[in-house]
C-alpha cells in the first residue's frame, strides 16, 4: 500500500482564466523546464490595462507555454491569436487545453503553432498585429531582447493592444525599456521575481 502511494504522482497545476467568455475555466500545467505561467494575479492586472475587450485586435502569444495569455486574450474576443510554443510536450498540452475549452467556442481565430517563435516573428510583416505577449524562459536573456526589439517592427498599437513583456526582477525597467526607444512603458509592475511592461504608442 505505502509502495503504491509513494508512486503516485502529484495531479497537474492548474491555472484560471481571469475574464470573457471562458471565464474560470481551468489550464493545466506541465512541470517542464522553464515553463512559468504568467499569473492570475499578473494576468488579472495586465488585462484590466488592456481592457475586457479586445474586439479586432490581432495577438501573437509568443513562448506560450500553457497558453494563459493568448487564451485569455481569445476569450475577451481578441479577433486572431496565434499562440506559439517550441516544446513538444507543451505544445501538445496547448492543443489539450483548448479542445477543453470548445465546448464553449469563441467567435475569433485561435491557430496553435509549433515553431520557434522568434523565427516566426521575423517572418511576420511590420505592423501586422497589434497585441504580442513575450514571456520567455527567463534564464535567456538574449532570446527575450531579440523578441522584444523584433515585436517593435511587428507591432501596431493603434487601435489598441501593445507589447507585453514579463522579465525576471534581476533585471532593471530602463535595460528592457531601452530595447524599444520608440516605445513607451505606459503601465509596469512588479509581482515577487517577476517584472512586466506593458509598452505602447510607438507609431503615429
Amino acid at each position: 500500500m505505502n509502495k503504491q502511494i509513494k508512486n503516485l504522482k502529484e495531479p497537474p497545476k492548474k491555472v484560471r482564466i481571469i475574464g470573457g467568455l471562458w471565464r474560470s475555466r481551468l489550464l493545466t500545467v506541465l512541470d517542464l523546464p522553464g515553463l512559468r505561467p504568467t499569473t492570475d494575479r499578473i494576468r488579472e492586472t495586465v488585462f484590466n490595462w488592456l481592457g475586457q475587450d479586445l474586439t479586432g485586435l490581432q495577438c501573437l502569444d509568443l513562448f506560450a507555454g500553457t497558453g494563459a495569455l493568448g487564451f485569455e486574450a481569445a476569450s475577451r474576443g481578441a479577433d486572431v491569436v496565434v499562440l506559439l510554443e517550441k516544446d513538444k510536450k507543451a505544445h501538445a498540452n496547448l492543443l489539450t487545453n483548448f479542445s477543453l475549452l470548445q465546448s464553449s467556442p469563441v467567435d475569433g481565430q485561435i491557430e496553435i503553432l509549433h515553431r520557434d517563435s522568434l523565427e516566426y516573428l521575423k517572418q511576420q510583416a511590420d505592423h501586422s498585429s497589434n497585441l504580442i505577449f513575450i514571456d520567455p524562459p527567463f534564464q535567456d536573456a538574449r532570446l527575450l531582447d531579440q523578441a522584444v526589439i523584433e515585436a517593435g517592427r511587428v507591432c501596431d498599437d493603434s487601435n489598441g493592444g501593445g507589447i507585453y513583456v514579463e522579465f525576471p526582477s534581476e533585471r532593471s525597467r530602463e535595460e528592457v525599456e531601452a530595447l524599444l526607444p520608440e516605445w513607451h512603458c505606459g503601465k509596469y509592475l512588479e509581482a515577487g521575481q517577476v517584472k512586466a511592461c506593458l509598452f505602447r504608442g510607438g507609431r503615429d
